[in-house]
């Protein structure tokens, strides 16, 4: 391919991938192979009940946050004292105590306390050993008494004391802010699972993208025609605008199905839509970029998909590739999956760096955190390893199944001196 060809001579790079994209669009959307491809989701909603397998590890992890303890400085040794002697017994019934930072004003009550912007206490203990109250919603009052009780038996004489009558004053669960952070990652956790399934679903597609036309001499004659940058990008938003179609077209069924049966299910179970639990970001602002973070994870990982597709010459052996890009996939999500307890960490800025994990801890992020200036950088990083991947695998391309490229042309060279060599 001349790449010196004058712009009159050849489309540009985004009219050359514009016609790419609408001859593989209308192609594939007008194919009967489209419906199965619409019935596709059924299989791996398995794959995302045995992966859920995790969700419910980071749940139980960021369940584990802390008892605030405001009582006298005396109190807090002792209580300090009982746990310390008898956490190897009861370390998995009870979360770390801590004292109470910054401590509690003269007029601020446990539920003010609890309902402290950024505070991660599951339960307030106050009053006194003798006396004590225990605040928190009653999920976490069930779970905590029994062993708060003997903590305290612990503190007030020693082994053997009777369990003192400890009070408990329930509050709603939108009233502790430990709670709402963990609806919030419930949130987080639902979406990222839906991303990556949508991804692993949608994106393999590509995989087998390039070989029939190889197959067929189509591509060389594509490569002499436009930019192989313009034939990547082309084919990878092709595919990208018939995943956007699947997924209106499932996404109307999933509306017209809840629009018919889900108010009956939720009246049935006593639940109501308005205490669902929401976003930091608010749920118009959350959608939009869970759209936007589906295309670039599928534009990322899509680019990544084709280099490796457009390496292999026979069906058999996109077929073999399947099975460790599969694998990777599941790596990458699961990395992304288990930092989400731990926001701010170096763990989870990680994830949100390295670019194929990137869309889904910054999902996370958008369930968890205020902000939108973090969610434009991102997606600029995002797109420039979309556009550094892409003319990678263009590179990469060139050289092996083209051979246009450096080695293409020490190839020649040496044919050619090897003929001058030859005898007549």
């Amino acid at each position: 391919m001349d790449e010196t060809a004058t712009p009159n001579s050849r489309l540009s790079l985004l009219q050359a991938a514009w016609v790419v994209a609408r001859r593989d669009f209308v192609a594939v959307l007008f194919s009967r192979a489209f419906l199965f491809f619409l019935l596709g989701p059924m299989f791996p909603i398995i794959v995302g009940g045995i992966a859920g397998g995790i969700g419910g590890q980071v749940q139980r992890q960021s369940a584990a946050s802390e008892i605030g303890v405001a009582m006298s400085p005396t109190d807090i040794e002792r209580l300090r004292g009982a746990y310390a002697r008898l956490n190897g017994d009861i370390g998995s019934l009870l979360p770390p105590m801590a004292t109470i930072d910054p401590p509690p004003a003269n007029n601020e009550s446990p539920r003010d306390i609890l309902a402290r912007k950024g505070s991660n206490y599951a339960a307030l203990l106050s009053g006194t050993i003798e006396e004590p109250v225990l605040t928190g919603t009653p999920g976490q009052i069930r779970r905590m008494t029994p062993g708060l009780k003997i903590v305290l038996a612990e503190a007030a004489s020693g082994p053997g004391t009777e369990f003192p009558r400890m009070e408990t004053d329930e509050v709603r669960a939108t009233g502790s802010a430990a709670n709402v952070r963990t609806d919030r990652i419930r949130t987080g956790q639902v979406a990222q699972m839906l991303l990556f399934l949508l991804t692993m679903l949608l994106a393999g597609m590509v995989l087998s993208n390039l070989v029939e036309e190889k197959a067929n001499k189509i591509i060389e004659i594509l490569a002499a025609a436009i930019p192989l940058d313009a034939l990547f990008l082309g084919k990878l938003f092709a595919m990208l605008g018939v995943s956007l179609v699947g997924i209106a077209v499932w996404g109307s069924v999933i509306g017209l199905l809840w629009a018919s049966v889900g108010p009956a299910v939720m009246a049935s179970t006593g639940q109501d839509m308005s205490n669902l639990p929401a976003p930091a970001l608010g749920w118009p602002l959350f959608l939009v970029l869970g759209l936007a973070y589906f295309s670039m994870a599928y534009l990322l990982l899509g680019s990544l998909f084709l280099t490796i597709g457009g390496m292999a010459a026979t069906v058999r052996e996109v077929q073999t590739l399947s099975m460790p890009v599969t694998m990777v996939q599941l790596l990458v999500f699961f990395f992304a999956a288990s930092a989400i307890p731990f926001i701010g960490s170096n763990y989870e800025i990680a994830a949100t760096i390295f670019p194929f994990s990137s869309p889904f801890a910054m999902l996370a992020r958008a369930a968890l955190m205020d902000g939108i200036g973090q969610h434009l950088l991102a997606l600029a990083w995002q797109a420039l390893w979309v556009l550094l991947v892409i003319r990678f695998g263009v590179r990469l391309f060139r050289k092996r199944v083209l051979k246009s490229g450096n080695a293409g042309t020490a190839k020649k060279r040496r044919r050619g001196l090897f003929a001058r060599r030859s005898p007549a």
